[in-house]
């Protein structure tokens, strides 16, 4: 009888094994069409949305998408480069329409034109929360690779809170990283979530390397969009000075308890700009303000991004003082940025640059008895 049992059970084996790599094959292909029913759905959705942008002249071309239902279209500042309004905008149906330039923001690396809505209510995608994105999330990439319409790839979310240098020189924070498949003429399109929501916007690429893509969160260009929408420009804080990052040595950190290896030495200031009127001075150590490290131009500038304008802000600069130096605590109040740069250029467009010095020693406490 156990002799009997023993040969059944040895019959069965295969036909379990069997039935098992069945079931198992069954998953995976439920799996895969789930997969591919997301994305599917979503390029149902999005598709109709993203435009094709292209120069007059044939010198450049990027994608861009549909975000209000009357013709506004966000697109990546780069994409309009000189251009500028001499851009026409083609829709999924061929459609070819003359763009109006909106606004532009290049240190977030945005865009707005407008397009006639010919009596109809266009296709629009809906911008989502990039703040509750996370790691390994699907995302699906819409757009005119190398001018071919309307290209769709996936991926997933590799990584949050990237920053990446826009070509004004400002850090663009909070970027999203993703493994989706991004070529020349993706910029400016959607990227987007398996609810067909737009959480960024496809900005860069890496050169030479595969799977590292990056986008300007949907958050940020809420923000940019509003802000062009009412002004026709960003109002951002303004500081009113100029410098470099300066190494701190050591023994300076531990005695004036500094929180980063660097700080930002005040090199030049605007005559009547808040930081002269708070009684700052060239040659200032900036370390702080409004209690975050300051080791960079690029950390005031984050600060500053998230104060409005004409709002006091507390800073702390170490200064000489005798052979020692001192610790102060300073307030100012914020000027808008592009109103102060109207000024400085007596009205003109074109924007003031500084030089930043380079090649800086580090601080250290005997410096204090020269300065």
């Amino acid at each position: 009888m156990r002799a009997l049992c023993r040969g059944l059970a040895k019959h069965r084996r295969p036909a379990i094994q069997a039935f098992l790599r069945g079931n198992s094959s069954t998953s995976e292909a439920a799996a895969l069409d789930a997969y591919s029913r997301i994305v599917t759905n979503v390029v149902d959705t999005v598709g109709p949305s993203v435009v094709a942008i292209k120069h007059k002249d044939g010198r450049g071309q990027g994608s861009g998408f549909i975000f209000s239902s009357d013709g506004y279209i966000v697109t990546n500042d780069h994409v309009l480069g000189d251009a500028g309004a001499d851009v026409t905008v083609s829709l999924t149906d061929d459609t070819s329409l003359q763009a109006e330039l909106v606004g532009r923001d290049p240190p977030t690396d945005v865009g707005v034109l407008r397009i006639p809505s010919l009596g109809r209510s266009l296709p629009a995608v809906e911008l989502g929360d990039s703040s509750a994105l996370r790691v390994g999330q699907l995302v699906v990439a819409i757009g005119n690779p190398l001018g071919y319409a309307n290209s769709v790839s996936s991926g997933v979310v590799s990584a949050l809170g990237r920053s990446l240098r826009s070509q004004s020189g400002r850090l663009v924070d909070n970027i999203i990283q993703t493994d989706t498949a991004i070529n020349p003429g993706n910029s400016g399109g959607p990227l987007v979530d398996s609810r067909g929501k737009a959480v960024g916007m496809n900005t860069a690429i890496v050169a030479g390397t595969q799977g590292l893509a990056f986008a300007v969160p949907s958050n940020t260009i809420a923000f940019v969009v509003s802000q062009i929408m009412q002004f026709g420009h960003v109002k951002r804080g303004y500081f009113g000075i100029f410098g470099g990052v300066r190494p701190v040595h050591r023994s300076m950190q531990q005695r004036y308890g500094l929180k980063t290896p660097t700080v930002v030495q005040v090199a030049g200031m605007d005559p009547e700009g808040p930081a002269v009127k708070a009684k700052i001075r060239p040659g200032d150590l900036l370390v702080a303000a409004d209690d975050h490290p300051i080791g960079s131009m690029d950390d005031l500038y984050r600060v500053l991004s998230t104060r409005p304008p004409n709002m006091p802000l507390r800073v702390r600069v170490l200064r000489p003082e005798g052979t020692t130096g001192a610790l102060r605590s300073l307030e100012l109040t914020v000027n808008v940025e592009e109103d102060s740069k109207r000024r400085l250029n007596g009205g003109g467009a074109r924007q003031l640059r500084l030089p930043i010095p380079e090649h800086i020693r580090p601080a250290v406490l005997g410096d204090f008895q020269v300065w």
